[in-house]
């Protein structure tokens, strides 16, 4: 991992200053931090300059503390700098006086296994087979921090320079906090691409499970690879989504679009009692792994196959093939906002054929995880979906991530996950 030094700092003080350098904002940009909001991007920075005076170079500054300041010269918060990233500070204090050093991480780490404890998800030590998100980035004042907990271990995802710059520090204070048998990097590519951080190997600190884990959600086995998986190994977010949308499943038959390792599908025919239950997916390795967790979970009544999503769509459109109920479950289809209106049409094409599928009375449970995709966007493409085909859809649950997966008031990017349970007329 790469790490950028700092030796333009001078360092013969006797109290070394909080942050190594003051980022002055624009004039009539400071207002959203003065709110609270953690991300200071490129477009609100008007210099950056050092607290001694001398000459410095911005990349040497990356995942260092840095000091907000307005354009007048007031102090609005101190947060972690990255000259490569378009988030330009990621703000973690207004408190003129706090410093962004281990007893603010552990004070906020310590909060967040706490409110994981009072909502029933975590830490009953005989609980070897539960999963939850420990913490949640923003969610949790810990922008660019995610880590999961699978059992005995723990999944760390650094999406920012400066979590990865103080990577080691984390995991002591979660290993002393948590006592795990073993904890795991996972790199987000594509963050890690944005943030110009560079892991060259897999890290890991003590040990790793040989083979699969089996985690319990909900009653339901599933299988997992820590290494393998997507995101850190499984969706964690969707645990009570999958819940509620079993229940509208009983004597159904069920399609499962995007299943990935077939969640949606074995709640419906566990918990819910669906009829039967039809997962496709594209990655080979996904489906899989759902043809192993219904083995695993003695459910005859689950097929899956791999398929491109909107090719099956159309082809079973074609064929007359109905159901009773579709649940979409897709990838991310939008990355930032200039990519928005192109996702809002994908959503639009993959709801319409899914509405085209389903017999009257038909339940189509739809997802979102793209964060710049809003709410209200995602409302509107539906009321278009049912404008389109002539058929009447009446919204029964609008739902978001899992508890484990809290917003931050001040950060409403983090409301990214959207459910909305429909019955399709």
């Amino acid at each position: 991992m790469s790490a950028p030094s700092l030796d333009f700092v001078d360092q013969d003080t006797d109290s070394p200053p909080l942050a190594k350098a003051k980022v002055v904002l624009l004039p009539r940009k400071a207002l959203p931090f003065y709110g609270r909001h953690p991300w200071v991007l490129s477009s609100a920075v008007q210099k950056v300059e050092s607290l001694n005076g001398k000459k410095l170079k911005e990349e040497k500054l990356d995942g260092e503390p840095v000091d907000l300041y307005n354009e007048k010269n007031k102090f609005v918060a101190r947060g972690f700098y990255n000259s490569q990233s378009r988030i330009r500070v990621r703000l973690f204090t207004w408190s003129e006086g706090e410093a962004l050093d281990e007893t603010l991480f552990r004070r906020r780490i310590a909060q967040a296994i706490l409110l994981r404890d009072q909502i029933g998800y975590e830490m009953v030590a005989d609980r070897e087979e539960s999963a939850t998100r420990l913490v949640f980035s923003e969610g949790d004042g810990i922008s660019g921090l995610v880590v999961d907990r699978y059992g005995d271990y723990l999944v760390v995802q650094a999406t920012s320079m400066g979590i990865a710059k103080r990577l080691e520090m984390i995991v002591g204070i979660l290993q002393d906090l948590l006592r795990p048998k073993g904890i795991l990097l996972r790199a987000d590519k594509s963050m890690a691409k944005l943030e110009g951080v560079e892991f060259t190997e897999e890290h890991h600190w003590g040990e790793l499970p040989e083979g699969q884990l089996t985690i319990k959600e909900n009653g339901i086995a599933f299988g997992l690879d820590l290494k393998e998986g997507q995101k850190t190994g499984f969706y964690l977010d969707q645990r009570e989504n999958r819940r509620a949308a079993a229940a509208y499943m009983k004597g159904r038959r069920v399609l499962d679009v995007f299943c990935y390792t077939g969640g949606f599908a074995l709640a419906a025919t566990k918990l819910g009692g669906a009829k039967e239950a039809l997962g496709i997916d594209g990655s080979k390795k996904a489906i899989a792994q759902a043809e192993a967790n219904a083995a695993l979970n003695n459910l005859t009544n689950c097929k899956f196959e791999v398929a491109d999503a909107f090719k099956t769509l159309d082809r079973l459109q074609g064929e007359g093939t109905r159901f009773d109920a579709v649940v979409l479950d897709p990838p991310k289809f939008a990355r930032n906002r200039s990519t928005v209106n192109s996702a809002l049409m994908a959503y639009h094409r993959v709801n319409r054929q899914a509405v085209d599928l389903l017999e009257p009375g038909g339940i189509l449970v739809t997802n979102s995880c793209s964060g710049s995709v809003k709410r209200e966007d995602f409302l509107l493409m539906l009321s278009g979906v049912a404008q389109k085909s002539g058929r009447d859809l009446q919204i029964l649950e609008v739902r978001g991530a899992a508890a484990d997966h809290p917003v931050s008031a001040t950060c409403l990017e983090t409301e990214y996950l959207k459910c909305v349970i429909c019955r399709v007329l």
